[in-house]
């Protein structure tokens, strides 16, 4: 069957989200260390990451932002202004605090009590983070040698409001798409299957005559498979594959897509 359209993961697919968030831990956590002669930085990430993560999931909004595919450290500058459902309002008002108190635990996890600090690193963290929209060298060609042959859509765990922000921080990027779908304001995320369905309805296709890109098998491969898309799996940092989740193929590139893309025809 003839493929009509390629949807799109976002973070880690097209946008080299790892990256930005590892350089901004990098840049607060040196700045730390510059205030407080003795912190390691690398130690100091490896326990803010720690602390950010246990206390996300002790929060009673957790079920909500782990169905909506809202990981902790995007809570760590995202400000959830947006969205309708009432857990986007309950995030709205955590998120400062969550901020703060995952850094100053951090300190205290490496011996440093200082309120002060902590409330430093959250906002230094958060302004870092906005500072690195990185995108993967290949996106921009691959996507421009896409557009006008087939429909491309962006299919994207998140919150509504984070997830426009990264979109408005790389401002190309957008146009490429004939649509794009948000979980925040759909109302739910990958793997689910409502929400290929919903992409496939926007689309006006059959899954068969549909590919899904993504870079998490139990996300994007495994919902795509669910409702019968070709599933591929672009895995640049060579992880391990599943036994439980078998994308239909697996790449390196995207410009890969190409040679697939043609035997599917």
């Amino acid at each position: 069957m003839t493929i009509k359209a390629v949807c799109f993961d976002l973070d880690d697919t097209l946008l080299w989200d790892d990256r930005s968030v590892k350089e901004a831990f990098a840049a607060a956590c040196e700045f730390a260390a510059q205030r407080v002669p003795g912190i390691e930085p690398e130690e100091l990430e490896e326990a803010v990451r720690r602390e950010a993560r246990g206390l996300y999931e002790s929060y009673e909004t957790y079920p909500f932002t782990k169905m909506i595919g809202i990981n902790p450290f995007e809570g760590l500058w995202a400000t959830f202004s947006a969205g309708e459902q009432p857990e986007f309002r309950q995030l709205e008002q955590l998120a400062p605090v969550y901020r703060k108190e995952s850094w100053r635990r951090g300190l205290l996890a490496v011996g440093v009590d200082n309120d002060q600090l902590g409330e430093e690193l959250a906002e230094r963290f958060a302004k870092e983070r906005r500072a690195r929209p990185h995108v993967y060298e290949e996106t921009f060609q691959v996507l421009k040698e896409l557009h006008g042959t087939v429909k491309l859509l962006l299919l994207t765990n998140g919150c509504p409001a984070l997830q426009q922000e990264k979109l408005d921080g790389v401002p190309e990027l957008a146009p490429f798409f004939d649509e794009i779908i948000i979980s925040g304001k759909f109302g739910k995320g990958k793997p689910d299957p409502s929400i290929f369905r919903h992409a496939l309805e926007r689309l006006g296709i059959d899954a068969g005559e549909g590919i899904m890109v993504g870079d998490k098998l139990t996300t994007d491969i495994k919902g795509s498979l669910s409702v019968g898309m070709t599933a591929i799996w672009i895995n640049r940092d060579g992880k391990q594959p599943s036994d439980e989740i078998k994308p239909d193929y697996e790449i390196s590139h995207l410009s890969e897509l190409h040679e697939i893309i043609a035997r599917l025809a």
